[in-house]
């Protein structure tokens, strides 16, 4: 059996997927053949694997990280959200139903623990290490009964915790104590020492506290990462996005007005490229619109009313869990008026996935909303019928005279009644899509990561805007991806104990640690 590492978090969004690749990326660096694993996920963004199967993007590009091709044993269990109340339960890759949160911690979830470990022990047999990531934080003691993700998986395949906190949000020291104070005995067991993320200043200010913590806990604290500006990786929801407000309307999170973060360079041509996102509930895979921000020049805004799609030059309806939902509330905000003026206007607009069907004429879904047949935006002549089975594929195509890779996944079948084909194979058989004047629309996911497509779409984009835009000759969005992956490796590398970080993924956590009372409630 390889070594392992368990990457929790005090808190959500503390930093564990970016330091779980980093750490990936540092081993892989030292010749060790490493792979990721999160037993659970919840996200709405989601990938396809080569062999066909749906797993978090997160996983996927610590995968990267680890320079091997993702599986469904590196994520067995995903949850898409649907809503407040009900996720879609994907099992190693595939949809298997809808649950309540109350029905899946209710019973559900704790039967998948022996799945989700006999995945794990698939991976430590072929790999030197297995760097797992946990969720949420270990401390929630209403979910520990049922915990499959973060000390229940530690617990089963006995792996060291290394406890990681965003000191940039304050309260690090008590998080870090009270994480471990809120565990059984058996569980603090496991529980190695910690990680400070995010931080800023001078590290000598911070050392004395770190010392109390460690005479305090007995645990020892494993490095202190600085803040780095655009480091985050594929996010695993909208929390990745710091939002200008939060409201519950469609159990949501408002991304208006955000801009989404990338190393912005000076456009190359005279003119930058505005590009407005509908930030549509229940959105899915918005990191679609990544590739357009790496681009110098573009700039890609997150909005939720008609006006901020006044002075774009490129609106983006991305994909959603609830394409009924986001069809409703773009009617409700006024954006559906304001995307059928811009059609009108032969002004661009791109739709994916679920943003491409409810650009059609109509949608009959019995599946996701059940509502039935429902009229869509009618741009384009398209219809679309909810299937039960779900479409995951990984297709390659051509567009505007460029090679095209992409992913599909969607329940949603579209029948093409007119237009162009948007995506056609090497003989211009029409594969995916539609396209009628200035409108797009496709299924493909990650279409825009195609370099050579990207570049040929914004030219296309910007003489339709009538904007002096040109696109950068040489933006590889697999090589920033490639760097970003790297500046991770080498935070690790520079600001970790890295010999310290080794001895615990190989020998486990240190013996003797002592029992911070009061413990877990009996």
């Amino acid at each position: 059996m390889s070594g392992g590492l368990l990457v929790a978090g005090t808190t959500s969004d503390a930093g564990k997927s970016v330091v779980t690749a980093g750490i990936c990326r540092w081993l892989v660096r030292q010749g060790v053949k490493v792979a990721p694993f999160k037993a659970q996920n919840m996200s709405l963004n989601s990938f396809v694997t080569r062999e066909g199967a749906e797993i978090g993007r997160a996983q996927a590009m610590q995968a990267q990280a680890c320079r091997v091709e993702p599986t469904a044993l590196m994520n067995p269990v995903l949850l898409k959200p649907g809503g407040e109340q009900s996720s879609q339960v994907v099992l190693l890759g595939k949809p298997v139903g809808e649950m309540t949160a109350r029905g899946y911690h209710g019973g559900r979830q704790q039967k998948l623990l022996g799945t989700v470990l006999d995945c794990l022990a698939e991976l430590r047999g072929t790999y030197d290490a297995v760097i797992c990531e946990g969720a949420g934080s270990p401390a929630e003691i209403n979910l520990r009964r049922t915990d499959i993700v973060n000390m229940g998986i530690a617990r089963g395949a006995r792996l060291p915790v290394l406890v990681v906190g965003d000191i940039d949000r304050g309260g690090v020291f008590a998080s870090f104590f009270g994480t471990v104070a809120l565990l059984s005995p058996e569980d603090q067991e496991l529980v190695a020492g910690f990680l400070v993320n995010k931080f800023r200043g001078d590290v000598s200010l911070l050392e004395p506290g770190l010392d109390m913590l460690h005479g305090l806990t007995g645990r020892r604290t494993y490095g202190v990462l600085p803040f780095r500006h655009g480091l985050g990786i594929d996010e695993e929801d909208g929390m990745g996005v710091p939002p200008l407000e939060r409201s519950r309307e469609w159990g949501r999170v408002s991304l208006r007005g955000t801009v989404r973060e990338s190393d912005t360079a000076p456009p190359v041509g005279e003119d930058v490229l505005r590009v407005a996102v509908c930030a549509v509930p229940l959105m899915s895979n918005f990191t679609d619109v990544d590739a357009l921000a790496a681009e110098p020049g573009v700039v890609v805004r997150f909005v939720d009313r008609p006006e901020e799609l006044a002075d774009a030059d490129l609106v983006v309806i991305p994909g959603t869990r609830g394409t009924v939902r986001a069809l409703e509330w773009l009617r409700e905000r006024g954006l559906a008026e304001a995307i059928l003026r811009r059609a009108a206007e032969q002004r661009p607009v791109l739709g994916i996935c679920g943003g491409f069907q409810l650009l059609g004429e109509h949608i009959e879904d019995e599946v996701e909303s059940r509502l039935g047949q429902v009229a869509g935006l009618g741009v384009l002549p398209v219809r679309v019928r909810f299937a039960r089975e779900k479409t995951l594929t990984r297709p390659v195509g051509e567009a505007l005279g460029e090679r095209v890779e992409g992913y599909e996944i969607h329940h949603g079948v579209a029948d093409v009644q007119g237009g162009e084909a948007f995506l056609t194979d090497d003989r211009g058989h029409g594969l995916d899509g539609c396209r009628v004047g200035q409108t797009w629309g496709t299924h493909w996911h990650g279409s825009l990561e195609s370099d050579g497509f990207r570049r040929a779409f914004l030219r296309e984009v910007a003489a339709a805007a009538g904007r002096r835009f040109v696109p950068a000759a040489d933006t590889s969005f697999a090589g920033l991806r490639e760097e970003q992956l790297d500046r991770l490796g080498d935070l690790i590398e520079q600001h970790a104990d890295t010999d310290a970080l080794w001895r615990l993924i190989e020998s486990g956590a240190p013996q003797g640690l002592p029992f911070i009372p009061p413990g877990a409630p009996a």
